[in-house]
């Protein structure tokens, strides 16, 4: 974020953190979205991250660190509306269709939700670090910087979210394969 705008928001001037919240609140809505899984709470917590960044801001020390402070406010809201709705219900949306003729070189809709399955089954801190290391392509030591965590932590979580994914893909990989073989015998 440029740090003239950073620092005319911190003195006050609601049009620049306006351009902020601007600027970087699509970018906050997908990470938050690859946390929680829906959308309505990604929402409302992107909305808690951007009230809490302007109530705070005049006390950020570093306006050039001003990205991963963010970053951090909106993960912590992530966690706090993950705790506070414990339930995740699947969130259908009707996307417009583009063009039909151009074959969807994306996962087909099986393998999608098959991942969506495992990824719910994670806490939120494995997907926070999991959508930063895969969504945002940050290393793990930027991933312990921007969310001021130790880079063992980092890397713990990492593990145990790529093994609870893979054990989760398996998992239900195993009925279909089981149901293959009946049909063969």
């Amino acid at each position: 974020m440029e740090r003239a705008l950073v620092e005319r928001a911190q003195a006050g001037d609601e049009d620049a953190f306006t351009a902020i919240a601007t600027a970087v609140g699509g970018r906050l809505l997908a990470v938050a979205y690859r946390i929680l899984r829906d959308l309505g709470l990604a929402e409302d917590a992107v909305q808690q991250a951007l009230v809490a960044a302007w109530r705070e801001l005049p006390m950020l020390r570093d306006p050039d660190r001003f990205d991963a402070w963010l970053y951090r406010l909106l993960v912590n809201a992530c966690y706090r509306e993950a705790r506070r709705s414990r339930r995740f219900a699947a969130n259908v949306r009707v996307l417009p269709v583009e063009d039909l003729s151009i074959p969807d070189a994306a996962l087909s809709v099986a393998q999608r939700d098959q991942l969506e399955r495992g990824f719910r089954r994670l806490p939120p801190e494995q997907r926070a670090v999991f959508a930063f290391r895969h969504y945002l392509g940050l290393t793990e030591p930027e991933i312990a910087t921007q969310l001021e965590l130790p880079l063992g932590t980092v890397k713990s979580r990492l593990h145990y979210a790529r093994v609870s994914m893979r054990a989760a893909l398996e998992a239900d990989l195993r009925p279909a394969r089981e149901s293959s073989r009946e049909r063969l015998a």
